[in-house]
């Protein structure tokens, strides 16, 4: 299998949505799925590169793996609860610090995730850009939304200056701070087709700098053969 080219992963609490915004996006479709256990990864191709995109454990036990699923990612998306506002405190206060073994210019995007549960802003139904008629589940009652996108921008732009990263020459929070439904698909190709839209330049910028490997054969001067004996 080919080595991917790049790496985005995502981080949060278990229970926001995960892996279920992941296998909207990859499978396109909604499962009852459980916990995820470590770490699982979908190989993406976008143009002529390979994205590999990690879900990772919400669960305490598999906090410390994060870092590791973390190391040299250009992209990380941050996913709360948009009905459980501690989904996103939780993202700063233990989540945040298993970035540092990402990419020095990595991008963040912080996606609030089950909009359809909410009174504030049902999904929009419909196969409109690939997403799932809302008819899926429409019975359930909702409640009302208590993290909202304002909070997340918040975050994002505290998430740039823990970073050191200059706010000129990173995605604007409006850009980077999403709404989704897993159930429903709503934002979910958008979500991660901005991410594969913004990573892929930076990629080819990688591409570009790395040393050359390609040996010039023909530049290469063989070494003189010295004579040997016993009176040389």
């Amino acid at each position: 299998m080919r080595k991917p080219d790049g790496k985005i992963v995502l981080l949060g609490d278990m229970n926001v949505g995960k892996t279920s915004l992941l296998q909207r996006y990859m499978e396109r479709r909604f499962p009852d799925t459980v916990s995820t256990v470590g770490g699982a990864f979908y190989l993406k191709q976008w143009r002529s590169f390979n994205i590999s995109i990690w879900d990772t454990a919400g669960r305490e036990q598999f906090h410390g793996l994060g870092s590791m699923y973390c190391r040299g990612a250009a992209a990380i998306i941050l996913t709360y609860d948009v009905s459980h506002p501690q989904s996103l405190l939780e993202l700063e206060d233990r989540f945040l610090g298993l970035t540092e073994t990402a990419n020095s210019d990595c991008l963040f995007a912080i996606v609030g995730n089950k909009v359809d549960l909410t009174t504030e802003r049902a999904a929009e139904g419909g196969e409109k850009d690939g997403q799932a008629s809302e008819k899926e589940g429409s019975c359930v009652s909702k409640v009302p939304k208590q993290v909202q996108l304002e909070d997340a921008m918040a975050l994002y732009k505290k998430i740039l200056k823990y970073k050191m990263l200059d706010e000129r020459e990173m995605p604007s929070a409006e850009q980077m701070c999403f709404e989704t439904s897993a159930k429903t698909g709503y934002n979910v190709d958008f979500l991660f087709e901005t991410l594969f839209d913004l990573v892929v330049p930076m990629i080819a910028r990688q591409r570009s700098e790395e040393p050359s490997k390609v040996v010039d054969i023909a530049s290469c001067k063989t070494p003189e053969r010295t004579r040997s004996g016993c009176c040389a």
